[in-house]
């Protein structure tokens, strides 16, 4: 029987590299069963219906575990159909998203990174749907705007506990945090939790530091790997600079996932960090490295062993296609979008069909 997983179409180049993406999960390719269940979350189906697809694609995907998403746009104007990012979060209780920055073969990093780094943010609340409004006199010197922005215990300890968790199962140290000193109350809340977590995980290394100092410590990390537990707002900056010290934002994965009361996890959607590209659309130039490899991290998250293996066969494949010098124009070499993820499909079949023999 076919596993289901849900995936979520979206826009422009957004939507071409979710293709490329399917190519590589091919039942012919990956050796195990896939059902893949649409919903259309392109700008154009999300105004015409008033985002009522959104919320159909959250309730499948509490259904079903499992999803796959698309880039989308998101409208600038007010009274829009807004981000579907923030809609889906919350409508599988999302706490926790996971980006990992690591070397792309071939591929200068900055400032001599070379050890993986994670950071773990909150997938919502914060600063993401805060109510905000403006008190004064229109376009007056005096008029000010405010927001109110809240977060969680729950999500605080999801978010921790995660942290502490993937640390200690990469080897690698907690690192970071929120800038409590100056907010005691709101982002203290997250710190208790971090030291708590440090707590009931003795073994994994913990050296808290304010946010600020997080991001100029970067510039200057001694190479160990790393886990950065973060708030959103704060997250969602670090991870896109992470990404880009390894030489590419389109060369990770983003895992968006909801935990139970356990802390086991209930519901993962992956997808590509970057947007939709729209000046490279229909131009077959992108790179599908991140949406690859989203792919290969929603396989992880199953427990099949055949699609762990898969999981494994494709992060192999396109790192190695890579190493080899098919790479897209973005990161110094001149392939296709679809003759990388070809080279790429070539190669997971091959090590798949060694590691039967082998088996």
């Amino acid at each position: 029987m076919a596993r289901q997983i849900i995936v979520l179409d979206g826009d422009e180049t957004g939507q071409e590299l979710l293709l490329e993406s399917l190519r590589v999960l091919a039942p012919d390719v990956i050796r195990f069963d896939l059902e893949f269940i649409h919903y259309d979350l392109s700008l154009k189906n999300r105004r015409a219906t008033n985002n009522k697809v959104v919320y159909e694609a959250g309730k499948a995907m509490r259904q079903y575990h499992l999803a796959l998403k698309a880039a989308t746009v998101t409208p600038e104007g007010k009274g829009d159909v807004g981000s579907p990012n923030r809609i889906l979060r919350e409508e599988i209780n999302a706490e926790v998203i996971l980006r990992t920055g690591r070397r792309i073969p071939g591929v200068r990093p900055i400032a001599g990174v070379y050890a993986p780094i994670s950071v773990v943010r909150m997938a919502r609340d914060d600063a993401y749907g805060a109510k905000e409004w403006r008190e004064g006199e229109e376009d007056h010197l005096d008029e000010v705007a405010y927001r109110t922005e809240k977060i969680s215990r729950r999500v605080c300890r999801a978010v921790a506990n995660y942290a502490f968790q993937h640390a200690r199962n990469t080897g690698a140290r907690v690192f970071g945090g929120p800038k409590f000193t100056v907010s005691p109350i709101y982002e203290g809340m997250f710190k208790e939790e971090l030291d708590a977590a440090a707590a009931r995980y003795p073994g994994v290394r913990y050296e808290p530091q304010l946010i600020d100092a997080t991001f100029a410590l970067l510039l200057a990390t001694s190479g160990e790997s790393m886990v950065i537990p973060s708030l959103n707002r704060d997250g969602d900056l670090l991870s896109d600079m992470v990404l880009q010290m390894f030489g590419s934002i389109a060369g990770s994965e983003s895992m968006v996932i909801s935990v139970d009361d356990e802390g086991e996890v209930d519901c993962v959607m992956a997808e590509a960090p970057h947007g939709t590209a729209p000046t490279l659309q229909g131009r077959n130039v992108a790179n599908p490295m991140a949406m690859i490899l989203a792919a290969a991290g929603l396989l992880s998250y199953m427990k099949e062993q055949e699609a762990k293996r898969a999981s494994r066969a494709i992060y192999e494949a396109t790192l190695e296609t890579v190493y080899d010098g098919v790479k897209t124009v973005d990161i110094g070499g001149s392939a296709r979008t679809d003759e990388f993820t070809s080279e790429v499909i070539r190669r997971i079949k091959s090590k798949l069909e060694v590691w039967s023999a082998l088996a």
